[in-house]
């Protein structure tokens, strides 16, 4: 058991590559890039819980704590996708290139083609068909990839939120290794007599 501990700990100390073959800087966890849709920082009401196939039940989103007319904020910027009612809800759809966010329900102050910052304001929140009625909450979406190869995707990834992600044990810089303690011999007839 020792040389093994002995030599992981060799290895962080001269900084050997993991053993994945990627850098430190390579491995670390992607950052935010975008803003919350509610200002301040909303409550998460429901998480992410993806189904197991495009057609099972499962929340495809998060739902944010909120209040009646509210402002939304475009999480990223990007182009208004959709503005309007779908089964009679509103929705707001905001197209990034190769994803798009979701919002609703939430009455659209934007249409169709608008180009918005991150930050922008897409329209109002409102109770009427929200997941948490009566109480008003915000259902935010993240689909990524497009036509066949869409996929729903966490949106607090967008906002440093999300799944945890464990980080590398390797660093830049080495650093400083402790030593378990371990009996002194002397004092005991074997290694564990102590415990006893």
């Amino acid at each position: 058991m020792r040389p093994v501990v002995g030599a992981l700990l060799l290895a962080l100390v001269l900084g050997l590559p993991s053993p994945s073959g990627l850098s430190p800087a390579a491995a670390a966890p992607e950052q935010p890039v975008g803003v919350w849709p509610l200002d301040p920082e909303p409550e998460v009401v429901q998480g992410f819980s993806p189904p197991p196939h495009p057609y099972a039940p499962g929340h495809r989103g998060v739902d944010l704590a909120g209040r009646p007319g509210q402002p939304v904020l475009a999480a990223l910027a990007g182009t208004v996708g959709f503005a309007g009612s779908i089964a009679g809800k509103p929705v707001v759809t905001v197209r990034h290139g190769g994803r798009r966010t979701t919002y609703e329900p939430v009455v659209a102050s934007v249409s169709r083609g608008d180009e918005v910052a991150t930050g922008d304001v897409l329209g109002r929140l409102v109770v009427t068909d929200s997941h948490c009625f009566p109480v008003a909450c915000l259902h935010w979406g993240l689909i990524e990839g497009t036509g066949a190869e869409e996929e729903y995707a966490d949106p607090l990834t967008l906002v440093g939120g999300g799944p945890v992600r464990l980080l590398p044990l390797w660093r830049e810089e080495p650093v400083s290794v402790r030593v378990p303690w371990t009996p002194p011999m002397g004092r005991w007839r074997r290694p564990l007599d102590f415990l006893a």
